[in-house]
């Protein structure tokens, strides 16, 4: 079984899990990410943060946990309980409505929007340290087969660059990334000799 056929409340726990051991072994939380901007840390505070408002927009709060610049691991121990409470107690059935979103399950709401979003930045959270994930590729097909109808709307949202293209052998995984505009060839030396390369043109 992957995490692909796993119910919404145990997907969640498998994926954000999976999150929570790439943050144990980070060694540098100003790292550069192949999110372009962002350092380690603000994969971690993006995730906590913009699903905090997310909820509260639909009526539902989360309790408060330490700051992400504080503790990121911490931050993400507190947020990731908060949320599991919800998949896993009564509320995972109630209807959820947004404002943006539409209305949902509750637990529809959360696999569909964030879920899926942990699974696709564990792999930029693990990179800026040099490492690669081990995600479930068949998770990512299925990710792929969703997203990839609405390419148009996914784009032009603004919340995914310009597709990389990659091989036609490349893996389930590397296939998603370069969907969503990464590059699965990306790498925290790169990242240093383009900003040094940039320094010394500025000079």
């Amino acid at each position: 079984m992957t995490i692909a056929d796993l119910s919404a409340g145990a997907r969640h726990r498998e994926v954000t899990a999976g999150f929570a051991d790439v943050i144990a072994d980070v060694s540098d939380w100003n790292a550069p990410t192949p999110v372009d901007g962002w350092v380690a840390r603000d994969v971690v505070a993006h995730l906590v943060d913009w699903f905090t408002g997310f909820l509260a927009a639909g009526g539902v709060e989360l309790p408060a946990g330490p700051a992400v610049a504080d503790d990121p691991g911490a931050a993400w121990s507190a947020h990731t309980a908060g949320v599991q409470a919800l998949l896993d107690g009564p509320p995972a059935e109630n209807a959820f409505s947004h404002p943006m979103a539409g209305e949902h399950r509750l637990a529809d709401a959360i696999d569909r929007f964030y879920t899926a979003d942990v699974y696709m930045h564990t792999w930029d959270l693990a990179r800026s340290q040099g490492a690669t994930p081990d995600l479930d590729p068949v998770f990512a097909e299925q990710l792929l087969a969703g997203m990839a109808p609405i390419d148009d709307i996914l784009r032009s949202s603004g919340q995914y660059g310009p597709k990389v293209e990659v091989g036609a052998d490349a893996d389930a995984v590397s296939r998603l990334m370069g969907f969503i505009g990464r590059d699965p060839t990306w790498t925290p030396a790169a990242a240093d000799s383009d900003d040094a390369h940039a320094l010394r043109n500025a000079e």
